[in-house]
């Protein structure tokens, strides 16, 4: 029986791994998708609706709206297969995020190495997290 839970349990992670998978393919290629595939993305990954709550809204069979998403699907993976987008974005990201750890960890031993700069380290620790914050809101 403990088994089962494990396996259950790795399922529902396999499941939102995925489910996370192709929300960030939807971000980088929806714009690529037909409007019905765009909009019954949304309301799946999105808004988090099951298959027969889409079929309900949009006036199709459920199994209109579970092709709908095969397809769409299917379409991320060769648009990313092909663009490499995401995979480009992800790893810029944590590049980024890898490069303002060492520059916030250098800042902290220069501050510590000599307590007479420390202000001022500080002061140019919050303008490197700051422009960090409006470097990811210039992304969006």
């Amino acid at each position: 029986m403990p088994f089962a839970t494990v396996k259950g349990s790795a399922a529902k992670r396999s499941a939102s791994d995925d489910r996370m998978r192709y929300l960030g393919l939807w971000d980088a290629y929806g714009p690529l998708l037909t409007d019905t595939q765009r909009e019954m993305c949304e309301l799946y990954f999105l808004c988090d609706l099951s298959l027969s709550e889409i079929a309900e809204q949009k006036g199709v069979s459920k199994q209109a709206v579970s092709d709908t998403l095969k397809k769409s699907r299917e379409l991320l993976d060769l648009y990313e297969e092909k663009l490499h987008v995401k995979r480009d974005s992800d790893s810029y990201s944590l590049a980024v995020s890898d490069m303002m750890t060492r520059v916030t960890r250098a800042i902290g031993a220069f501050a510590a190495a000599h307590p007479e700069f420390s202000q001022e380290m500080a002061s140019i620790a919050d303008m490197v997290c700051v422009g960090e914050v409006i470097h990811a809101d210039e992304e969006d």
